[in-house]
């Protein structure tokens, strides 16, 4: 089957069609096609070389996307950055990724975009070896890059988690993740309309999705929790009647927010990914399904193998937990490549990104948590993920994280970041509150309170591994 390459993706729509909307910006192909050439002129002029990468730190928004068409069209290979990063923490993933160059808002605002008509007929290179290579620090905050082994093309009639060929999707997390990386970039190689926002907000996504009549869209579970908390009528499903799907990832969902979304829009509605960057296994399950297995992520498609193994690498039965080990169709090596990290695999080539849980008899998944994050207190274990989903229960809990702190009687205790107001809920309140789902040993010890979001855009946090100002 032919091979269709990413830098060519514009030249396959029609160029009048809407590409990119965010805010007042309507791109169409057309557009997005000029800009990209007038962006690759730049990166040539820079020494950007073929299968080299590009680092770049941009905001959601066309700029963001034609700047990675103009990559694919140099034959490189997109390494997009979170803007927000520290300096020095920015610093030590370049130091790591050593990319042709690093590009700026600063450096796109400077050219004309999107530019005239003849700028597309700019030169285009060899389809890079890989595709994208994004970067993660987990939660230790060591970055790396995992270099996706897939190039810079696709056969023709290759789809993605059911994004609608043709159709309207919204993308409103962070393009420089790697699930919205991926689902914005396959949506235009479907010739979509992608609609992204600046930053999230509950009611003006509802709103985004009634008015670009969005049939599909990618979002995190502090989105989705954030949407259930706005009043009914804003949730009316008959203001949104071309919203088919939705698909969550990147974070665990608890289950009582998974069940009121059914609830709501109806089982076939909602649908779960579960994966790694690294590409080692996918999951996928929808609403129905999960029904009937209530907490599953689902069962691997496309191939993949799942394995879970205790600490001495035996297999465990249906049932019992230990690590998550995977296996793609093409065998060790063919997903992803590592630079600055090794890879945690057994002698004969299953890998593991770290993620503890068990299979059913029917090979479905479930999840516990991240095994570094297991908290031992008391001689207790403790997933924080359990008790986060306990605390987004209260009504004036917004977000929230946990980990476990040093403790000198307990080993460890349970800490909770939470976004609320300290006048609405004290510790007294939230134990009372969570006697009803928790284990008192399992409430957390020591809290923190904050007024903003405790998670970005992307459904994640960097857990520290000391405390800030704590309510004992």
């Amino acid at each position: 089957m032919a091979m269709l390459a990413l830098a060519t993706l514009c030249q396959r729509v029609d160029p009048a069609r809407t590409a990119v909307v965010q805010g007042g910006q309507r791109w169409t192909y057309g557009e997005l096609d000029r800009a990209s050439a007038r962006l690759a002129g730049m990166l040539r002029q820079c020494g950007v070389v073929a299968d080299g990468l590009v680092a770049y730190s941009l905001p959601n928004g066309p700029g963001f996307l034609a700047l990675t068409l103009a990559i694919y069209r140099c034959g490189a290979t997109p390494a997009p950055l979170s803007p927000r990063l520290p300096e020095p923490e920015r610093a030590a993933i370049l130091a790591i990724m050593q990319p042709c160059c690093h590009v700026t808002q600063d450096d796109v605002a400077a050219i004309d975009l999107p530019g005239d008509e003849t700028a597309a007929t700019a030169q285009v290179m060899p389809v890079a070896a890989s595709w994208k290579a994004c970067t993660s620090g987990g939660s230790t905050g060591r970055p790396k890059v995992i270099v996706d082994r897939r190039p810079a093309a696709f056969e023709a009639g290759t789809g993605f988690i059911d994004i609608p060929p043709g159709g309207t999707i919204m993308v409103p997390g962070p393009l420089y993740h790697n699930a919205t990386f991926s689902a914005a970039v396959f949506a235009l190689w479907l010739g979509c309309t992608v609609v992204t926002m600046p930053r999230f907000d509950a009611a003006e996504a509802l709103d985004l999705i009634a008015r670009e009549q969005v049939e599909w869209a990618m979002m995190v579970p502090t989105m989705m929790g954030r949407i259930m908390a706005l009043p009914a009528p804003q949730r009316d499903p008959a203001r949104m009647p071309h919203w088919h799907r939705v698909v969550h990832t990147a974070s665990p969902m608890a289950a009582w927010l998974k069940q009121d979304w059914i609830d709501w829009f109806g089982p076939d509605h909602i649908w779960e990914v579960y994966g790694a960057t690294e590409g080692l296994v996918r999951c996928w399950i929808g609403g129905a399904e999960w029904m009937a297995r209530p907490g599953s992520v689902g069962r691997p498609i496309g191939g993949a193998r799942i394995r879970i193994l205790n600490e001495a690498g035996q297999d465990m039965p249906p049932g019992e937990q230990g690590e998550v080990f995977a296996m793609p169709p093409g065998g060790q090596g063919s997903t992803y490549r590592y630079i600055g990290a090794s890879s945690r695999a057994t002698a004969d080539g299953w890998e593991s990104v770290g993620d503890i849980g068990w299979l059913d008899a029917q090979g479905y998944l479930y999840l516990a948590d991240r095994r570094d994050d297991l908290i031992i207190s008391g001689g207790i274990n403790i997933w924080p993920a359990e008790v986060e989903a306990a605390i987004l229960r209260h009504p004036a809990v917004a977000s929230c994280a946990v980990w476990g702190m040093p403790d000198a009687d307990l080993g460890a205790r349970v800490h909770a970041l939470i976004e609320a107001d300290e006048r609405r809920l004290d510790r007294a309140a939230l134990d009372s509150f969570l006697d009803e789902y928790l284990a008192r040993a399992k409430h957390p010890r020591s809290l923190t309170f904050t007024s903003t979001p405790v998670r970005d855009d992307a459904g994640k946090i960097r857990k520290p591994r000391q405390t800030a100002q704590e309510t004992p």
